[in-house]
């Protein structure tokens, strides 16, 4: 396999990591080592015990302790130096604008809005879902949450009615916080269409919608129902309307976020507030090696775990400057806008998806707009959300000039993982892998019975329990759920639904998700695998391959390839090319006799490639259009090209 026991080091790097003391202090004693961590939070009450496992195996943290978590994103830093720097940059380049937040001015706007929730009867305990663009309004309302100790649930802004209707019906939100638009290149989206025709299907009905209204498009308010955000606002700043911050429980929940589930419920992961902290908290300087006082960006949308824990929580907790970009890689208006933030804003550090690059990579494949930045005080690189391709990693590090450092976790950690701890001193890199597991994770691979396998050999990726403080610690009002869904399957393990391996090393492999693994003819085959070779043809900008339905093998790979910006070579030598390197590369085991070159790949907005939908699509089974993705009409193209290879099972 391509990638695998490569090991790279940067020339003239010397790593004297700390990485294997700490990972096996924690291992050794792992309270204590969550005691000390804690110690870089502000406590109301300490807690009586650090942790507690539950019947179903679940975890609880630091119980009997009492926190804010908006206390230490904002009030602590105010009151200990930082009033004066900047907390949150909202860089737009949709509409042409930017704006600084001090701490304290943010602190402001935040206990501002606390109080037009309480005034609009929102309490501790409450839900409030937040339903918005990119927009600072957004973290605005998460901290204010935070702050009087409600429940927040972001849901991705521009999600279809019938999808926020199930997440009202669940969650039973008092309130729900919305804009009058959202705003992608070269058209509006108007949310507040959306949301009215979500509360007209939803059997919960909420008592209040507060509206952001924008520019772009206003929108027209419900007497009794909907209020304005700005009036709002004025209202309160003018009664001196600004509570104090609200004493809660470290395990008491403070969001819930959700996730598709396979049957199409959502699952409502729920975060506590303690653990919550202390996780991110460790992991800002832990894992990506930023000091308070940094500029971080996380450049992903405030409806994904990735903003919750990066772009407000986890920069906010350890004192940084985080950005809040309202822009694509490529597109607004070029594929050098990454470049331009770096360079105008001083990011020290920057965490995107691997689909960010691929897609600047297609727009740009001799990264000709990077020379017009300077990008001197940039260090680091994060990728993660989708399998980070050694192609991928490649290209950027021969970009940037800079470590390249590829992370594995999920909405339901919260937090990395495996990853390269740069605060700890950076191990070698090991091209397509995302390196070794963080302390609070135990790593295993077995088999479907939960038994270890081989060092090398494939398996179920699956995490000893008890899982570490930031982790889900139930599903919201459905724990036998939780427990189906993580716990079931491998019994003393939470089931990642990943597949993978981990070589000699400890280095975690991850392949592919579960449902990914393909069997053509009794082998076993990882689609990451071919991808990893597909990825390496130097006409391929990014790629994805599906098992599709055969008669005699059960399961055949067929690769779809996307090509650079310019490759104007004829697309059948290619696709040919691209068959023989995965036969020389893997072998005639891969059996992938079939790639086709694709416009386009279809995708979540989050970046996910929705293999399974083509594979369905293939097949002739079934398949309903995923709420996440990113523009419905790929998929129509794609079964287009399906069809004319002759690959549809007409059903």
């Amino acid at each position: 396999m391509v990638g695998t026991g490569s090991t790279h080091v940067r020339q003239g790097e010397v790593t004297m990591s700390r990485y294997a003391q700490v990972y096996e202090g924690w291992k050794a004693d792992p309270e204590a080592f969550w005691a000390q961590a804690a110690q870089d939070i502000d406590w109301d009450r300490p807690w009586d015990q650090v942790v507690k496992t539950t019947e179903g195996g679940g975890a609880e943290w630091f119980v009997g302790a009492t926190c804010n978590t908006c206390y230490n994103c904002l009030d602590r830093h105010v009151a200990n130096g930082r009033a004066d720097q900047a907390a949150l940059i909202y860089d737009s380049p949709i509409t042409g604008k930017q704006k600084t937040f001090t701490y304290a001015e943010l602190l402001d706007k935040v206990a501002t809005f606390a109080g037009v929730l309480r005034a609009n009867g929102v309490g501790q305990g409450d839900r409030v879902i937040i339903y918005m663009p990119m927009v600072p309004q957004a973290a605005v309302a998460m901290l204010a949450c935070a702050r009087i100790g409600a429940i927040h649930s972001v849901v991705f802004g521009g999600f279809a009615s019938n999808e926020l209707a199930t997440r009202i019906d669940d969650a039973k939100p008092k309130l729900i916080v919305s804009a009058s638009c959202g705003i992608e290149p070269g058209r509006v989206i108007a949310y507040k269409a959306l949301l009215d025709g979500a509360i007209e299907l939803a059997t919960h009905k909420v008592d209040h919608c507060i509206i952001f209204q924008r520019e772009q498009e206003r929108a027209t308010l419900i007497p009794g129902r909907d209020l304005d955000w700005k009036e709002e606002m004025d209202k309160a700043a003018a009664a001196g309307n600004k509570p104090d911050c609200v004493s809660v429980a470290a395990t008491d929940p403070l969001y819930v976020l959700y996730t598709s589930g396979t049957t199409g419920q959502p699952k409502g992961v729920v975060r506590d507030n303690g653990g919550h902290m202390v996780a991110l908290k460790w992991s800002m300087k832990n894992v990506y090696g930023v000091d308070p006082g940094d500029v971080w960006w996380a450049a992903s949308d405030v409806g994904w775990v990735v903003g919750h824990s990066y772009i407000v929580y986890g920069p906010l907790l350890h004192g940084c400057t985080t950005i809040l970009f309202e822009g694509k890689p490529v597109g607004t208006p070029d594929a050098g806008t990454f470049w331009r933030v770096i360079a105008e804003h001083k990011v020290r550090a920057f965490f995107t998806a691997p689909t960010a690059f691929r897609a600047i990579k297609k727009e740009d494949p001799k990264a000709t707009l990077v020379a017009q930045y300077d990008l001197s005080g940039f260090e680091t690189l994060f990728l993660a959300g989708e399998r980070a391709d050694p192609d991928t990693i490649q290209w950027a590090e021969r970009t940037l000039g800079v470590p390249v450092i590829d992370h594995w976790w999920q909405t339901e950690t919260g937090w990395a993982i495996a990853a390269n701890p740069v605060g700890l001193g950076t191990l070698p890199v090991k091209y397509g892998s995302p390196t070794v597991a963080m302390p609070g994770y135990d790593v295993q691979v077995v088999d479907e019975n939960a038994q270890p396998v081989a060092t090398g050999e494939s398996g179920a990726v699956v995490l000893k329990l008890p899982l570490p403080p930031g982790c889900l610690p139930t599903l919201w009002e459905n724990e036998d759920g939780f427990r189906s869904s993580y716990l079931a399957d491998y019994p003393g393990f939470y089931k990642t639904a990943d597949a993978g391996f981990v070589d000699e090393d400890g280095y975690i492999y991850i392949m592919s998700r579960t449902d990914d693994i393909i069997n053509v003819a009794g082998h076993r085959l990882s689609t990451g695998g071919m991808e990893e070779v597909l990825a390496g043809h130097p006409d391929v900008a990014e790629c994805a391959v599906m098992g599709i339905a055969d008669k005699l093998k059960g399961q055949v790979p067929v690769g779809l390839l996307v090509l650079n910006a310019g490759v104007d070579r004829p697309t059948e030598d290619i696709q040919r090319e691209a068959v023989k390197l995965v036969r020389d590369k893997i072998g005639p085991v891969a059996a992938l006799k079939i790639a086709l070159v694709v416009q386009r790949l279809p995708k979540t907005r989050s970046g996910k490639i929705l293999r399974a939908t083509m594979r369905k699509i293939a097949d002739g089974e079934e398949w309903k259009m995923p709420a996440t993705i990113d523009d419905p009409v790929i998929l129509d193209e794609i079964t287009g090209v399906l069809r004319d290879a002759g690959l549809v099972t007409e059903r």
